[in-house]
Order: structure tokens, then C-alpha cells, then sequence
């Protein structure tokens, strides 16, 4: 059983940073890749970036330049730094793990962008 859990959400403003974190516990044996998804009001859940055990990275188009995911192994903790936000970021984002023959969600934390 594997739990997430995020946090780091709240209110900024346009232009601002705010840096999430999710943190893992339980049996992550097998973790492939862990990942930021959001999912604002009336619209589809979207991947926001990933990085896989290897480092590698991955991020959407609508982020680039402006989010960095990052990981620390020993802490079972991964991040997600957000600079230069913007409204249309205004979203619940939620923390997922790979573990290749399954994944494992976290309940969600509320990043709101507004003046």
C-alpha cells in the first residue's frame, strides 16, 4: 500500500512562485516514475511534468521554462517548482506514482493564481 500525500498549495499571485511537494510511504518497490498532473474546474485531468527514476524529465508545453520537477530519493519526496504563474495555472494538482503494474494518486492540492 502506497499513500502521497502534496502539499505547498495556496493562493499567489500572477507572476509569483510557489513550490509543491508530495511525499510517499509505504512500499514503493518497483517505482518507475513519479509525476504532477492538474485538473482545473470543467477540464481533464493533464500531466504537468514527470521524471522517472533515472532523472529523466518530461514536461507539458504550456509549462516550459517556467516548472521544475525534481526528486530526493532518501525522503521519497518530489517537487515541483513553479515560477511565473499564471491564471490559467489555477488548478488542483495531484501527485502520482508509477509502479508499473499500478498507480498510486494523492488526494490533491488547490494552487489558485489571482490579483
Amino acid at each position: 500500500q502506497v499513500q502521497l500525500v502534496e502539499s505547498g498549495g495556496g493562493l499567489v499571485q500572477p507572476g509569483g512562485s510557489l513550490r509543491l511537494s508530495c511525499a510517499a510511504s509505504g512500499s514503493i518497490f518497483g517505482l518507475k516514475a513519479m509525476s504532477w498532473y492538474r485538473q482545473a474546474p470543467g477540464k481533464q485531468r493533464e500531466l504537468v511534468a514527470g521524471i522517472s527514476t533515472g532523472g529523466s524529465t518530461n514536461y507539458a508545453d504550456s509549462v516550459k521554462g517556467r516548472f521544475t520537477i525534481s526528486r530526493d530519493n532518501a525522503k521519497n519526496t518530489v517537487y515541483l517548482q513553479m515560477n511565473s504563474l499564471k491564471p490559467e495555472d489555477t488548478a488542483v494538482y495531484y501527485c502520482n506514482a508509477d509502479l508499473g503494474w499500478r498507480d498510486y494518486w494523492g488526494k490533491g492540492t488547490l494552487v489558485t493564481v489571482s490579483s
